[in-house]
């Protein structure tokens, strides 16, 4: 068994990594950027070693630093966890020649399986079934638009080197495809060092299934069943399950061999997954499942397959790094109830899903004692949300006997979990499992993109929150009384500031006689509370904000001000673009002095792996100019200013 192991990787993954190594009696150490310098990860590892500054590209990316960090550590073996360099063949060439141990399947099959043109070339001759699609050579922008015209649009454009749903743009029409595809190259680039893309044709009607393989070094191959990873949003995953809903037993085995097949293909040693797409216009059929790509590392969502096995993935990498056959054969596996796990992202469902970050200043996610719930994190109170690095927080995962227990139980945990003052998509999350559609098993890759608008709906939460906040803001008055018997509490608030909810003022007075009644004035409209009973810890849930309170509910907050902020109701012009996050400067699209079109692209800026185009909100001309492409910018820089067009005289 190895016997000291660093961890290629940082948050929750490393994290994860290290407790396994531990219980194995196995010394670890962690690598950090000058921005992680106090994470968890750094701070649970026997030893810890800085590599670089806070962008991947001059830490977490520089595979000959992480090399030379786990020599002078004397580690014996590298685990790349997920992202970053874990399906980088040269990195995994380069550990092996530097005579260290790579937890990972040998670089051939990286290679293999890393190209999706040439792993979709090597199933076909497999006998493994693919969607149909263009995989050659010619990458000229004519040729690429002349297949996607001749498979017929909707198409996906996937980049070759992809992977975690970067390098991927879906085209509804033949004069979208040149943008989609300029972008899909750009990002492509960008992540990955390679703009090769692949066309696909779109299924209109797409489940994402996928299938955990594992080998060994001894010729073993076995599967650990199926995972549905379908509700997804811009082709990142949200919610994964395990088994996956309305598969029956048949078609199990027929998706499950296939995977075994293909990871037989090319000599797969460790844990990986392989990817399918299903045409689910008619539920769950074999002959209508598709391979579509290898992850040749751990998941992100491999916690559910751990819940529904009994097994622990790490372990199993760990041993069969080792040189040890699998833990298990095929016949020795079985499916234990049902698994499902949502993914906490630090990001606003009302402005888009714009990513968050920030200090962390109050962070409860709820574990209920009848509810078996796995939460997945590297962060607490006080902790630092960066934008350097991948938005989600934590992952929360639920087992139980049946489906609709997992379900329950997630969004139970969901609805309680409290994060301030950064946003996250807790309450969307609640909402998302609650859904019809959803509990009936039966949702497709496309739910969240046609629900978006209703499931990012705050106007009924908002209004509860309201209500809440004035009654916690009662409670609060009334508690300053001192013990007096009666007496008029006086609160006087901020009129609504400007259009944001998540900082929107209450503005009322409140009377309160504490042995009868208290009531204040919400939108105009007297509300009115019983003064008996403790309904203050009940149902109420509330944290001391920098200028009053935030009230929780739902998976959702509200943040009040109790003293007027001159500056909250200033607004910059129409034609003024700032930057909504911080983030970089992808591209900048025009040039001072250009004449823009309204719903032209100006700007282009990228944070926590995501862009957002800034487009002109009118036809005008570009007047000035912010940062240049490339650049770090905070939230509410200036990018550019659009000046109208004078109409002619």
């Amino acid at each position: 068994m190895i016997t000291s192991l660093l961890i290629a990787n940082r948050g929750e993954i490393a994290c994860r990594i290290i407790r396994t190594a531990r219980r194995l009696g196995i010394r670890t150490v962690a690598v950090y950027s000058e921005a992680d310098a106090g994470a968890l990860h750094v701070r649970s590892a026997d030893e810890a070693v800085l590599i670089g500054p806070a962008p991947v590209r001059e830490s977490y990316l520089v595979g000959a630093r992480i090399i030379a960090a786990a020599q002078a550590s004397g580690a014996q073996a590298i685990h790349p966890g997920y992202g970053f360099l874990s399906e980088n063949a040269d990195f995994a060439a380069d550990v092996i020649a530097a005579g260290l141990v790579w937890v990972g399947p040998h670089p051939d099959s990286i290679r293999a399986m890393g190209l999706k043109d040439a792993a979709k070339q090597r199933m076909i001759a497999a006998g493994v079934p693919v969607t149909p699609g263009y995989l050659g050579p010619d990458q000229s922008p004519e040729r690429l638009q002349a297949e996607a015209d001749a498979i017929g649009y909707p198409v996906l454009i996937k980049a070759v080197a992809g992977g975690g749903g970067k390098g991927m743009r879906r085209v509804d029409a033949a004069q979208h495809f040149a943008d989609a595809l300029a972008s899909c190259q750009r990002e492509a680039a960008s992540s990955f060092g390679d703009d090769r893309v692949l066309i696909e044709k779109y299924i209109l009607s797409p489940r994402h299934i996928e299938v955990q393989v594992f080998g060994d070094s001894h010729g073993q191959v076995v599967h650990l069943f199926e995972r549905d990873c379908s509700l997804q949003r811009r082709h990142q995953k949200v919610i994964e399950e395990a088994p996956a809903p309305g598969m029956d037993a048949a078609t199990r085995d027929a998706v499950c061999a296939a995977a075994v097949k293909a990871a037989q293909a090319v000599d797969y040693v460790g844990a990986g997954t392989i990817e399918f797409i299903a045409d689910a216009s008619e539920g769950l059929r074999a002959d209508r499942i598709w391979f579509m790509e290898m992850n040749t590392r751990l998941q992100v969502e491999h916690p559910v397959t751990e819940a529904i096995t009994g097994q622990d993935l790490v372990e199993w990498q760990l041993r069969v790094a080792s040189g040890e056959p699998l833990p298990k054969r095929q016949h020795e596996l079985a499916i234990d109830g049902w698994a499902i796990e949502a993914r906490l992202y630090a990001e606003d469902p009302a402005r888009g899903f714009l990513p968050s970050a920030g200090r962390i200043d109050h962070w409860i996610i709820p574990s209920p004692s009848s509810i078996d719930v796995r939460i997945e994190s590297s962060l607490n109170r006080t902790d630092v949300i960066q934008t350097f690095y991948d938005p989600m927080i934590a992952k929360i995962i639920v087992h139980a006997s049946t489906r609709t227990a997992a379900v329950d139980g997630l969004a139970e945990v969901c609805a309680g979990t409290e994060v301030a003052p950064i946003a996250t998509n807790a309450g969307f999350l609640a909402r998302l499992l609650r859904r019809a559609e959803f509990r009936s098993g039966g949702v497709t890759t496309g739910f969240i993109g046609n629900e978006e608008r209703s499931l990012t709906d705050l106007t009924p939460v908002t209004d509860k929150l309201k209500r809440q906040a004035g009654i916690a803001l009662l409670i609060q008055s009334v508690r300053s009384l001192n013990g007096r018997s009666y007496g008029t509490i006086a609160s006087e608030l901020a009129a609504p500031c400007a259009g944001n909810i998540w900082r929107e003022c209450l503005g009322f007075r409140v009377n309160a006689d504490p042995e009868l009644s208290a009531s204040f004035f919400l939108d105009n409209k007297r509300e009115t509370v019983p003064m008996t009973g403790d309904w203050t810890e009940e149902w109420i849930s509330t944290e001391p904000a920098e200028a009053g309170l935030y009230v929780f509910d739902d998976g959702e907050k509200i943040a009040i001000k109790t003293r007027y902020d001159a500056s909250a109701g200033a607004s910059l012009s129409d034609g003024t673009l700032t930057a909504p996050m911080p983030g970089r400067i992808v591209a900048v699209e025009v040039a001072a002095g250009d004449a823009v079109a309204k719903g032209q692209r100006v700007v282009v800026i990228e944070a926590m792996k995501m862009e957002q185009a800034l487009l002109a909100p009118f036809d005008g001309i570009v007047a000035e100019l912010g940062p240049a492409a490339g650049a770090q910018v905070s939230e509410g820089t200036l990018l550019a200013r659009i000046e109208p067009i004078e109409p002619a005289a």
